[in-house]
């Protein structure tokens, strides 16, 4: 798209409009270059095994500071549904407790 745009800019077609989308398109192309290297970075650390939505929902919670009970409160599930995910998030965080979860989620960019 860059070299099409540049093509147009050479030959006149609607300089001020192709030179406005040109440099925008060349932002962009510079933040994409940052925000590759980024993921790149995070990409040791990615999950063997996605969390689901349900374990982001919970997580989120988590995060919060919301208690298993006020958790299973609020999605409509049994303390002990709550507690299951707990566990699948933890072991797919490989975390022990809560406040390692959310830290570790963090890191993630899941939070």
């Amino acid at each position: 798209m860059a070299q099409l745009l540049s093509e147009a800019l050479d030959h006149g077609i609607m300089s001020d409009y192709t030179g406005k989308l040109l440099s925008v398109f060349e932002s962009q192309e510079n933040r994409n270059i940052d925000a590759s290297a980024l993921l790149n970075s995070r990409a040791s650390q990615t999950l063997i095994d996605p969390l689901s939505q349900r374990e982001l929902e919970i997580l989120q919670l988590i995060a919060q500071g919301l208690s298993n009970h006020e958790i299973g409160e609020r999605l409509f599930l049994a303390l002990s549904t709550v507690k299951g995910h707990n566990q699948k998030i933890f072991d797919k965080l490989q975390v022990q407790r809560r406040t390692e979860a959310v830290a570790r989620a963090h890191e993630l960019g899941l939070l």
